[in-house]
């Protein structure tokens, strides 16, 4: 796992202003790669690749980056890591390749010289994001691999072209002037996190999963799609597997067996997060099922009880057999690592459980390299509550008449959220009842199915509102195409998510959390052979009535008694809303001043209106306030760059 930047200066520039540029980019990245920082410079042709290393498969000098191809001809900039790569070694041994080490890099940057980027991308099993040069064609290609595990930015302005895992390294580059999109940073507000292609910086974009750019010597630049989940999923909702639950179920066992074993490949010592789910105990008890020794576990715990998960992944853990590490945090360990989030995510990021997310990290570091992680679970297995309850709420708009259903949205908003609370502890009822509610009360007034997972999935439905003049776009969540290509609700929420909020937020908030602590986190439930075959799958396979994973749930029940697992889905977050009215009020009154929210280019008004709601108890509006607060201390840390 690394991290990867470079410029390409098609003006001219000496080999001492490339190599200080990439050595200054990598630099600023050095968190992702604190074992090595090197970099590759071509003078004739103005370009510099700069790369930083954790090395996790061949410590030896034989895979060091960047690396060149035997030929000479190509050098890649490479982050991740590819698994399963002997069949495609075997093959290029057979056309004569000899091979200096035993890296996933070499293996890549080999088939890439014989067969091509866009023939080997295809064959690559894991999570990838490099940069590929053709030294004799002067050709640039950056990769993305299919469901965007690993970031990659990138800007072309004037005659320059540069790119980079995160966002600040950008600001080592020549002629970057970063300045604001307005349009942007109103999707960021809706959707709690920028979606791609766009980031927060005009004229930075990121490059989409599953997409390859091919930059030539004039500049011109192509952006083509070499991987795309929409056929899986229209081919799995047409015509869905023939198997019965025992033979999917032992297909899904094969497969995730395959894929977390591919992941348990290391030079370094492995781990995994354990949160006593159905997810990450699904791929804990596959890699002990496949271990000679017991695997280490990673679990924080909070001490407030609705945020507390540590005792059922204490009781997964002792069933399997796993070297548990369990640490307890206080509120004032959570709050300390709020002044740090603007550095890790050097983006405007606002999904809460970043805080908890980067403290399961930090403790898994003290003891191992590599962790493999539960992520995907919930999209392709139709884990979310919107999945249960968005197609419900859909057909409840298409069943009462619009005046009746206003009329009850009412009645609700007038109970305070006080009330509600009270209901918290009843069996099978949300953590938060209060903020199901509210989002209750706006589903009751909207119009049709895709209205509803729009509002499900935003925080502020109105962003414009705050930031005026923008103009934000929903993209995919409403593009007519998609209704059309997948009609059924749930399979089209599980789709967009595939395409949104799994790469722009859930995979974001891992990759940055883990890289901050120099941790590599494999996530094996996004094989794209495991995504392939859910997506296939009848939907009383995946959602039953208000049970989602239906099929993953057997699968962990050959390791895990049910007891330990069936329980209501808690997430994984932390209390911010009340944070907000104690400990944090002080901290966020400095950030939600008028003149501090003028500053931003915020309009103060409907902040400061739903702050004091939420102050007095007659709102809970922690996601919309979580959302302005992450960006006014970005805007704090970043803003004088």
């Amino acid at each position: 796992m690394c991290g990867i930047a470079g410029l390409w200066m098609r003006d001219g520039a000496g080999a001492a202003e490339l190599a200080g540029t990439a050595q200054s980019m990598a630099q600023l990245l050095r968190h992702r790669g604190p074992d090595a920082q090197t970099f590759f410079i071509d003078e004739a042709a103005g370009l510099a690749f700069g790369q930083t290393r954790l090395a996790i498969m061949d410590l030896s000098p034989a895979g060091a980056l960047p690396m060149t191809s035997a030929d000479g001809r190509f050098v890649i900039a490479y982050n991740g890591e590819v698994y399963e790569t002997g069949p495609l070694r075997a093959d290029l041994e057979r056309r004569g390749v000899r091979f200096r080490g035993h890296s996933d890099t070499e293996v890549i940057v080999e088939a890439c010289a014989h067969f091509g980027a866009e023939a080997t991308l295809p064959r690559l099993v894991g999570m990838f994001a490099f940069a590929l040069w053709d030294r004799n064609e002067r050709r640039l290609v950056l990769v993305r691999d299919r469901f965007g595990i690993k970031p990659l930015y990138f800007a072309q302005r004037d005659r320059s072209f540069v790119f980079g895992s995160e966002l600040k390294a950008f600001f080592a580059a020549p002629r970057f002037h970063p300045e604001i999109d307005r349009d942007a940073l109103a999707d960021y507000l809706r959707l709690s996190y920028v979606p791609a292609p766009r980031s927060i910086f005009r004229d930075v974009a990121k490059l989409p999963p599953g997409h390859m750019l091919v930059v030539e010597q004039n500049g011109a630049a192509r952006q083509q799609r070499w991987w795309d989940v929409r056929p899986l999923v229209v081919a799995g909702m047409e015509k869905p597997l023939a198997l019965s639950p025992a033979e999917a179920e032992d297909e899904l066992d094969r497969l995730l067996r395959q894929a977390v074993g591919s992941r348990m490949i290391a030079d370094v010592p492995l781990g995994a997060f354990l949160s006593g789910g159905i997810d990450s105990s699904t791929v804990v008890a596959q890699m002990q099922a496949q271990a000679s020794l017991p695997v280490r576990t990673f679990t924080i715990g909070f001490s407030e009880r609705d945020y507390d998960e540590s005792a059922a992944a204490a009781a997964v853990a002792r069933h399997l057999g796993t070297e548990h590490t369990a640490l307890e945090l206080t509120p004032a360990d959570a709050m300390a690592v709020i002044p740090q989030l603007p550095e890790i995510y050097d983006e405007p990021f606002a999904d809460p459980s970043q805080i908890p997310t980067f403290l399961v990290s930090r403790l898994a570091r003290t003891a191992v390299t590599v962790a493999l992680s539960g992520d995907g679970g919930d999209e392709l297995f139709a884990g979310y509550n919107r999945y249960r309850w968005g197609e419900r709420l859909g057909r409840s708009i298409d069943f009462f008449p619009a005046p009746l259903r206003r009329a009850f949205a009412s009645a609700l908003a007038a109970v305070r959220p006080s009330i509600w609370k009270k209901f918290d502890t009843l069996p099978g009822v949300s953590r938060h009842p209060e903020i199901a509610v509210a989002k209750f009360v706006e589903i009751l007034r909207l119009e049709g199915h895709d209205d509803v997972y729009r509002r499900l999935v935003s925080a502020w439905i109105d962003p414009e509102r705050l930031v005026r003049g923008a103009k934000p776009d929903w993209g995919l969540l409403a593009d007519p195409a998609v209704a059309a290509a997948v009609p059924p609700l749930v399979e089209r929420m599980q789709y967009l998510d595939a395409l949104t909020y799994l790469p722009d937020d859930i995979l974001a908030k891992v990759d940055r959390a883990s890289m901050a602590v120099s941790l590599e986190a494999r996530v094996p439930l996004l094989d794209h052979r495991v995504a392939a075959f859910a997506f296939s799958l009848p939907r009383s396979l995946r959602l039953q009535g208000t049970t989602g994973k239906v099929l993953l749930r057997r699968v962990l029940a050959r390791y895990v008694p049910r007891q330990l697992f069936e329980r209501a889905k808690t997430g994984f977050g932390i209390p911010i809303g009340t944070w907000l009215r104690g400990p944090l009020r002080e901290w966020a009154e400095a950030l939600l001043t008028p003149a501090a929210l003028n500053d931003g280019g915020l309009t103060a008004e409907p902040v400061r209106d739903i702050w004091a709601k939420h102050l007095d108890g007659r709102l809970d509006a922690e996601n919309q306030l979580w959302t302005v607060l992450m960006y006014q201390a970005w805007r704090a840390r970043w803003g004088s760059r």
